[in-house]
């Protein structure tokens, strides 16, 4: 076995479907599994002009990085919303409730994880977001 994988992250399949969200307002391409990551995770993220998650989440043990490729968000972290524009990175600890809203030109994130934890570590929150 060779010590590295490639995987474009676009070539991954969309989760965000199986999570019940359309396809052209948010994208998540979860690529763990297909990079065969030890000791972390990394995902793809594309959310619609304005779209915002409709859930926080936080988790026990896994702490995350959020990186704004392209466009504009801001990141709901506990009672605190910051702005965020490209190559902005913000790491969130794993007790920390979080959510993203995309700016008027929409969002996409990088989002890396560690450690990997695999299913089961989160905690979601429907609704947590509302102004």
């Amino acid at each position: 076995m060779a010590g590295y994988t490639v995987q474009k992250l676009t070539e991954v399949e969309n989760q965000g479907k199986n999570f019940g969200f359309d396809e052209t307002d948010f994208e998540l391409r979860m690529a763990r599994v297909a990079l065969d990551c030890v000791s972390c995770g990394i995902s793809y993220e594309r959310f619609a002009p304005g779209w915002r998650m409709p859930f926080g989440h936080k988790h026990k043990q896994q702490e995350e990085i959020y990186v704004l490729v392209s466009g504009s968000a801001r990141a709901k972290l506990d009672d605190e919303i910051i702005d965020l524009e490209p190559l902005t990175a913000v790491r969130v600890a794993p007790e920390t409730m979080r959510a993203i809203e995309a700016g008027p030109e929409g969002a996409e994130l990088i989002v890396v994880g560690a450690p990997n934890t695999g299913p089961g570590d989160g905690e979601i929150a429907q609704g947590w977001w509302s102004d």
